[in-house]
């Protein structure tokens, strides 16, 4: 019986050990290859079918084309030619020709932002006119946001860490935030001065059961929009602290490599005041570079340098390239972010601000670009110096610390709107949970 009972433990013994081998430890290159298999998970056959729904008798050739020219984005993993989840629809997004078959068949529909701001707009630049101040249009919201990690996506028992988004109490077009209710009794906010406001809680996972974390608040959102004149900017204090830091280059993404030093110089060439120089580079990415679903931006090594070699990107993709080749023209500029909130069309998004001397900071969504529906100057530039009332700022700036810290590098390692998630196995990626924002607007 003794020599069974030390056979057994002996058995444990070796059982445990072969368990701490098993256990690797954290490697970045190894994670990062599992992001890009999770956004380039199509086949070309899968590609193709989608294609044929405007495009019946497309080609091998016609593909080699779109592959070269980046409108079709693909990559080679593990030794398989893969194609981005979105590829399809952007092709048509950013390749002219395919873009005009598409609406010869479907039309041209207005987004449902742009729906909204159609209205909103004349609505903002009246106000602003009538009160004779530049923050206008208050919009009171209830929101309750749920992050939902998958089923046994943790151990049974082992503590989950989340952070989730909350609205910034620090900007004067954002007001009166209240927190309503918490599914933890123990939370962490952050404090003000955060780069990422997040509200932070802990929950044990418990077997065959999904852990759900949640939050409900209040806040006050507002429009600003400022009938900017290149009279009204004054000559920046290039010896001030604001001047310095908001002009340098940043990790990862603000970098003034020798493209975007000979671009941000042919763009802003004989003008030297800054709002003009704003406007140039402003309109020169509208013109140029469509809208399209972006790859996760961990997975990018410089996202100005990704739009301008791909003539694509979404919000934060062409924020990031406005905000770099304002910067390396001498206008301050940082990044923002959070969501937009227009009724029916909440999403994910990112815009900027830009600093004036004289002015001050002033919003700038370069995603938002010239308005299609704009009827005149002052709602054609209105995103330049403005921005709608259906805003929740979350972030001042990106891929800055969470509070408390994180141990493992974050899903989204430059933004924060969906949240973050990890246990002490590791960081919980996008697939092992979802996320839902539900919206109650108040005076709408």
């Amino acid at each position: 019986m003794r020599r069974l009972i030390y056979a057994c433990l002996l058995l444990v013994i070796i059982s445990a050990c072969a368990s701490k081998q098993e256990v690797k430890p954290y490697n970045w290159e190894s994670d990062l290859h599992q992001r890009l298999l999770t956004d380039f998970c199509l086949t070309e056959s899968q590609v193709k079918d989608y294609i044929r729904k405007y495009i019946p008798d497309v080609t091998d050739e016609q593909m080699r084309k779109w592959e070269e020219s980046k409108a079709l984005e693909c990559m080679i993993l593990d030794g398989e030619k893969r194609y981005f989840r979105n590829a399809g629809p952007n092709l048509f997004r950013v390749d002219s020709a395919c873009y005009n078959r598409k609406v010869e068949k479907e039309g041209v529909r207005l987004s449902g932002s742009d729906k909204v701001n159609k209205e909103h707009l004349p609505e903002v630049i009246a106000a602003v006119q009538k009160e004779g101040k530049a923050i206008v249009q208050p919009k009171r919201m209830r929101i309750t946001y749920t992050l939902t990690v998958d089923t046994n996506a943790v151990p049974d028992g082992k503590i989950i860490r989340c952070w989730l988004p909350y609205p910034r109490t620090d900007q004067a077009r954002q007001r009166d935030v209240k927190l309503i209710s918490a599914s933890e009794e123990e939370y962490t906010l952050s404090p003000a001065s955060a780069g990422h406001s997040t509200l932070y809680m802990e929950r044990r996972a418990v077997l065959n059961e999904p852990t759900v974390f949640s939050e409900t608040f209040e806040y006050t959102s507002c429009a600003e929009w400022h009938n900017l004149k290149p009279e009204d900017v004054k000559p920046y204090d290039m010896a001030s602290a604001l001047y310095k830091e908001y002009t340098a280059e940043r990790e990862t993404h603000i970098r003034f490599t020798p493209r975007i030093r000979e671009l941000s110089a042919k763009l802003t060439e004989g003008e030297t005041n800054p709002l003009l120089k704003a406007q140039r580079i402003f309109r020169w990415i509208n013109d140029n570079f469509p809208w399209a679903s972006a790859r996760e931006y961990s997975t990018i090594e410089n996202i100005p340098e990704y739009v301008l070699d791909n003539r694509h990107g979404d919000c934060g993709q062409v924020s990031l390239l406005f905000i770099t080749l304002c910067r390396c023209s001498g206008i301050p500029a940082h990044f923002q972010s959070g969501f937009m909130m227009h009724p029916n069309a909440w999403n994910l998004h990112d815009w900027a601000e830009i600093y004036f001397e004289g002015v001050g900071w002033v919003p700038v969504d370069q995603s938002f670009g010239i308005p299609v529906f704009a009827e005149d100057a002052g709602q054609q530039m209105f995103f330049l110096g403005g921005i709608d009332s259906w805003r929740m700022i979350v972030n001042s700036d990106y891929s800055m610390p969470l509070i408390p810290e994180k141990q493992y590098p974050r899903s989204e390692t430059v933004d924060f709107q969906r949240g973050e998630v990890e246990w002490e196995g590791g960081n919980l990626y996008f697939p092992q949970w979802s996320y839902r924002m539900d919206i109650d607007y108040l005076n709408y």
